[in-house]
């Protein structure tokens, strides 16, 4: 009898596998279907957006080519130099910021502690976007929305702000256990040692996850990028850029070259996550084994 229930509850077990692998499967194939569309559209032969079949019937790297050399009408390489200044300089200052803060709400006591913490909640319920234009006319009150200041307004826009951002840093900055910084300050350690050399190490994977999404602010932003940027073509990021391929006196020449530019954008993210996931991966194996 016992022998039987093993057996029914063996079958279960592995019905319930299966349906849930097929789900999955499925879900997977709907998430990256439209990704390969993409890509198979970047490299279809011809031009036009609208298209008789799912896959193109003849293939060319011409659309990728058109991008760096058909500069004059849409100048997509200096846009992505563009962005990605932007976006490293963004992702050092920010993350910086989150961890400053963090490290001084988690292992601090100060007086505008709370008060602080509150605003900060309070503040990050409401978009960025929503203090677009008065911040836009603050900058170019003080001359920073002409020439080359334009990519120091960007900057300063996507990570003045930054340290408001704090809570999941914070959170995970609360689990590292206060005795570590104590006994480091008996044996001689300043709060800078402490924060570099014993706080940091142990936050690397909250670290990495910083790094990417401060990288990836910038360099998908088109609200904040569109308004500072306006009609200055030189100043553009990709994602204004992307959307200008599609403005109608361009998308039946540039729509297959938005796709070809879009796979190029996906680059940068797709290589800083390989990068930093080795990272995260040797502080996890660390933190199971501590």
């Amino acid at each position: 009898m016992k022998k039987n229930h093993d057996g029914g509850m063996k079958a279960r077990r592995i019905t319930g596998d299966v349906i849930t692998y097929i789900v999955l499967a499925v879900m997977c194939v709907v998430w990256l279907l439209p990704f390969f569309w993409v890509i198979m559209q970047s490299f279809r032969e011809g031009k036009g957006q609208f298209i008789s079949s799912f896959l193109p019937k003849a293939y060319t790297t011409n659309n990728y080519k058109a991008l760096f050399t058909e500069a004059n009408v849409i100048n997509f390489p200096r846009m992505f130099l563009n962005t990605f200044f932007i976006a490293c300089c963004t992702c050092v200052i920010s993350t910086f910021f989150v961890l400053a803060v963090s490290y001084c709400t988690s292992r601090l006591k100060w007086k505008m502690r709370k008060p602080y913490m509150n605003m900060a909640m309070i503040i990050n319920l409401f978009p960025g976007f929503m203090s677009m234009m008065a911040v836009y006319f603050i900058l170019k009150a003080l001359g920073m929305t002409e020439g080359d200041k334009i990519y120091l307004s960007l900057i300063i826009v996507f990570s003045a702000g930054a340290g408001t951002g704090f809570f999941v840093m914070k959170g995970y900055m609360d689990t590292i256990p206060k005795a570590l910084d104590e006994a480091a300050m008996i044996d001689g350690c300043t709060r800078w040692q402490i924060f570099t050399k014993i706080t940091l190490p142990m936050c690397k994977p909250m670290v990495v996850y910083q790094i990417i999404t401060s990288f990836m602010g910038p360099w998908m932003d088109f609200i904040c990028a569109k308004v500072i940027a306006g009609a200055k073509s030189q100043y553009w990021t990709v994602s204004i850029g992307l959307f200008n391929m599609l403005e109608k006196e361009y998308v039946d020449t540039w729509f297959v070259r938005f796709c070809a530019g879009a796979v190029l954008v996906s680059i940068p993210i797709a290589a800083l996550f390989m990068i930093t996931q080795k990272f995260y991966q040797e502080a996890m194996g660390g933190a199971v084994k501590g």
